[in-house]
């Protein structure tokens, strides 16, 4: 592997793994109130608009990234919006420890 691919990869991981703690804390927690829901919608479009280009590119691992970073980011965003009894709902269907 060269230079340049560790590089991408490394990044891809950063970007992935960035979104999973949070999820996870919204899973645990059930609270957003924290979260801005304004700048996750952006992020989500971000991803999405950054997966279209890959898809346009046929660049498999922009559309990879992005497209996992858009499902993250998407249900970290519609957890912010959902109201408390429905936020629950999803978590406890999800990870059903609580």
């Amino acid at each position: 592997m060269d230079f340049v691919s560790v590089i991408g990869f490394l990044a891809a991981a950063c970007s992935v793994s960035s979104f999973v703690p949070q999820a996870f804390k919204i899973l645990r927690t059930r609270d957003t109130s924290s979260l801005s829901p304004q700048m996750y919608a952006l992020t989500t479009t971000g991803f999405l608009l950054w997966t279209a280009y890959g898809v346009a590119q046929g660049q498999w691992p922009l559309i990879l990234t992005n497209a996992v970073c858009f499902v993250f980011a998407a249900f970290i965003l519609i957890m912010t919006l959902l109201p408390s009894r429905q936020k629950a709902a999803v978590a406890d269907a999800i990870d059903p420890r609580d």
